[in-house]
């Protein structure tokens, strides 16, 4: 006789081997770091988008500090003219109220899905989306306001040419992370109003707001270090 005993993996009952399993394990809420998957997975992700904006953050500020050139005042470029009246910052204070007041709505919308009332929280949930709809118009609007006035990527007539590099990339980034927030959240909408997560609950509102909140958030540090800086 060789010594050799001949050894078998027995997998637990109900559980698929191999790479469809992995998958399978992903899609049905098994749990990683005592949560679910779902909600360790956005995790993951938010603190990967934190690193990128914080670098862009970071350069910002870098190229704010050291160019020789005059940097242009918030103040004066984000003003607008209403009734005759120059009112500076009055569009971005729009902005800023309508995200956060979004952030509320959001946090109700979570409310409701852990009371399982699948109605008012995917309501709330579509409020939430047109508020973002409603913040990217107004951005939309902001971008053709400045890039009528001369303002480029490569290039600004009220100073330093980074200027223009700056602004579209930060809040070309996040307003792409908006937009993706009010179809993320149409989606789950339409889902739980139709009551497709009726048998395995509604922690996917839960999810959803967490990547809501974290735009949120993001968003205050740049109204902070752009636009009042």
């Amino acid at each position: 006789m060789s010594g050799e005993v001949a050894t078998s993996v027995v997998e637990p009952a109900g559980v698929t081997p191999g790479l469809p399993g992995v998958v399978g394990d992903f899609g049905s809420d098994k749990q990683a770091f005592v949560v679910p998957w779902g909600k360790a997975m956005m995790w993951i992700f938010l603190l990967s988008d934190t690193f990128i904006f914080s670098c862009f953050l970071t350069g910002y500020m870098h190229v704010r500090m050291s160019t020789t050139v005059p940097w242009p005042n918030p103040s004066e470029v984000f003003a607008l003219t209403i009734f005759g009246n120059h009112i500076p910052l009055i569009l971005i204070a729009i902005m800023t109220f309508v995200l956060i007041t979004s952030s509320g709505t959001m946090a109700m919308a979570v409310n409701f899905g852990y009371r399982r009332d699948r109605v008012k929280a995917a309501v709330l949930m579509m409020v939430t989306a047109l508020f973002g709809v409603t913040f990217v118009s107004m951005q939309a609007f902001e971008w053709t306001k400045l890039i009528h006035e001369g303002v480029r990527p490569w290039g600004n007539p009220m100073g330093a040419a980074q200027f223009g590099s700056s602004f579209f990339m930060i809040t070309g980034f996040h307003g792409l992370h908006v937009s993706v927030g009010v179809i993320y959240l149409l989606t789950v909408a339409t889902k739980v109003l139709r009551g497709h997560y009726e048998k395995k609950g509604y922690e996917i509102v839960e999810i959803a707001g967490l990547y809501w909140h974290f735009v949120d958030l993001v968003w205050v540090f740049i109204f902070a270090l752009f636009y009042l800086w």
